[in-house]
């Protein structure tokens, strides 16, 4: 009689995998099953939330009505695990009255965007419509690592074929241009084709000339999307912040192939352009509001110049490492109103201590050396910490402290090592 366990009887065999590594834990098992003669009657698959129990049921080579033993098993665990899909495999059967069942129990691995670099032949959509039909468990993303992106190469290499033309693809986990995420890159490695003509769609960024003369950058270069990207974040979006556009969007750029070369369209969604309203200040203790004022170079009503406003940000986090806050943190938060197009800047200051010099660690030089350079640094021990001086210092300070002397150094390594104990700061200046 049966009973009411999904595994009936008491032999049940688990396989687990670990970081790829197949850990067999031994019970016992029929003969038939280890002569591999077991009739395979039920695959289920637990645990995943990207992928069906049937779409990872299919990925084991198992099949439902074959004759299976215990290295069968073992075998797909291996599969599943080496696909790089899940970051652990477990694995259980057991014989019933029909024959065996077998339960894979998964992890899933993380996920992460593809990025596809150079495929002007191709949209993204047609790559992926081409790769779903053709590689097992691809759902649009890709693994850290593992036997799946090998299969997405492959099918890339296919799809290029199928144009005429012949070329390795390869992938690398990187840092997407645009995000900063992390992405699974593919890219083809040899040949590629040259970009002939870019054609942004916004009358900004097609008569600015200083976009105009960086094209020599990407025009005339291998196509790359990754190259594209950096381009429109680079030397095109600073641009757009200056004159206001603060929200521009630059969705995917298109390509052509026309014979060996690429044509590129570039669209750009502008937005609309903001007008600058005096920000909201907290946290604000040191710099009053009339100081912090005039660090910033815009006025109300002013047009919100991007560009400006990351410069006057930057600027009160110098005025505060010059008063010795060197923790000083800007928290800004734009809030745009767009019916009026202007925009709010609340900004939120955490101070943190003020910093007194500690030592001046001197390695590499002659006690010449080390005397001249003692004798001209500026911030006495004990004094608030002038970032500024210190930067002034290890910029000009140290070529005029060896003027008349016959000493060569090729680089400085230098460090400045706070103290959060005693609020001091000790300065390490090596000369190599």
């Amino acid at each position: 009689m049966k009973q009411g366990s999904r595994f009936s009887r008491a032999r049940v065999l688990t396989l687990a995998c670990l970081a790829l590594s197949i850990v067999v834990v031994p019970f016992a098992y029929s003969a038939q099953e280890q002569a591999g003669t077991a009739r395979l009657t039920e695959i289920r698959v637990t645990g995943s939330t990207r992928f069906t129990s049937e779409q990872i049921a299919a990925a084991t080579g198992l099949h439902v009505g074959s004759a299976v033993g215990r290295d069968d098993f073992q075998r797909a665990a291996d599969a599943l695990a080496k696909t790089g899909r899940f970051s652990n495999v477990q694995c259980r059967y057991g014989d019933s009255d029909e024959g065996v069942r077998v339960e894979y129990q998964v992890t899933d691995a993380p996920a992460l965007p593809v990025w596809f670099d150079n495929f002007p032949w191709f949209t993204d959509s047609e790559l992926i419509e081409a790769l779903k039909a053709s590689v097992p468990l691809f759902d649009g993303t890709a693994p850290e690592g593992g036997a799946v992106l090998d299969d997405i190469s492959d099918t890339l290499q296919l799809q290029i074929a199928k144009t005429g033309a012949h070329a390795t693809v390869s992938h690398l986990l990187t840092l997407s241009p645009g995000t900063g995420e992390r992405i699974q890159q593919f890219r083809v490695d040899e040949g590629g084709l040259v970009v002939a003509s870019i054609e942004f769609s916004d009358a900004l960024a097609q008569n600015d000339r200083g976009i105009h003369s960086r094209l020599p950058d990407v025009v005339g270069a291998k196509y790359s999307r990754t190259a594209l990207v950096l381009f429109e974040v680079e030397q095109v979006r600073p641009v757009y912040l200056a004159h206001g556009f603060l929200r521009v969007r630059f969705p995917t750029p298109t390509a052509k192939v026309v014979g060996t070369s690429v044509q590129v369209t570039a669209p750009v969604d502008p937005g609309p352009a903001f007008a600058w309203r005096v920000p909201t200040w907290t946290g604000d203790t040191v710099l009053g509001p009339l100081e912090l004022a005039t660090l910033i170079p815009l006025h109300d009503g002013d047009l919100a110049d991007g560009m400006k406003t990351e410069r006057g940000w930057q600027a009160v986090g110098d005025a505060y490492a010059q008063r010795g806050y060197l923790d000083a943190n800007l928290t800004t938060v734009p809030h745009f109103d767009d019916t009026a197009k202007t925009v709010t800047y609340s900004v939120s200051i955490s101070e943190g201590p003020q910093y007194h010099m500690g030592k001046l660690v001197l390695t590499g030089l002659s006690t010449e050396g080390e005397k001249r350079i003692r004798a001209s640094w500026r911030i006495p021990s004990g004094a608030v910490f002038d970032r500024a001086v210190y930067e002034e210092f290890v910029t000009n300070g140290i070529k005029e402290a060896f003027l008349g002397l016959p000493f060569h150094y090729e680089k400085i390594g230098r460090f400045l090592e706070k103290n959060s104990s005693n609020a001091t700061v000790d300065v390490l200046i090596d000369f190599q």
